[in-house]
């Protein structure tokens, strides 16, 4: 299965990134040269991770008849090193109310388990190029 998605220049550091009909923005801090019209792409990926674990978290109770009530994912992030680059993530779930003692470790386990975890885990191959403009 393949996905596609594409960029758009909005403007300054403001991008719009266009996803199965749906459109988010990106833009940088105002003291990185940006307006802070919407968080950057960094955020957008440690967002990514944390979404992700909240997902599968939520489907791991609905299979399990257990109310997500009380539900939560926060990350923490830090940026460093050279190249430039995420240097560490921390994702926190708050687990619902009702999750029984017993299951606290299966759901960590379905948790930590999500797609892009998983990628991070074992990364994939990324090809960055210059497109090839048709001639006319």
């Amino acid at each position: 299965m393949t996905d596609h998605l594409t960029v758009r220049h909005l403007g300054g550091d403001r991008f719009a990134i266009d996803i199965r009909g749906h459109s988010i923005t990106v833009d940088q801090p105002v003291d990185a040269g940006g307006t802070d019209a919407a968080p950057t792409p960094t955020e957008l990926f440690v967002a990514g991770l944390a979404s992700c674990v909240a997902f599968y978290a939520r489907r791991y109770l609905a299979r399990h008849g257990i109310s997500a009530e009380g539900l939560g994912v926060s990350a923490d992030f830090e940026i460093g090193g050279q190249p430039t680059r995420v240097t560490g993530i921390q994702v926190l779930i708050d687990p619902p109310h009702d999750l029984p003692p017993q299951r606290r470790d299966a759901f960590l386990a379905v948790a930590s388990h999500c797609t892009v975890h998983n990628t991070l885990s074992a990364p994939a191959p990324v090809d960055i190029r210059l497109n090839t403009p048709a001639l006319a």
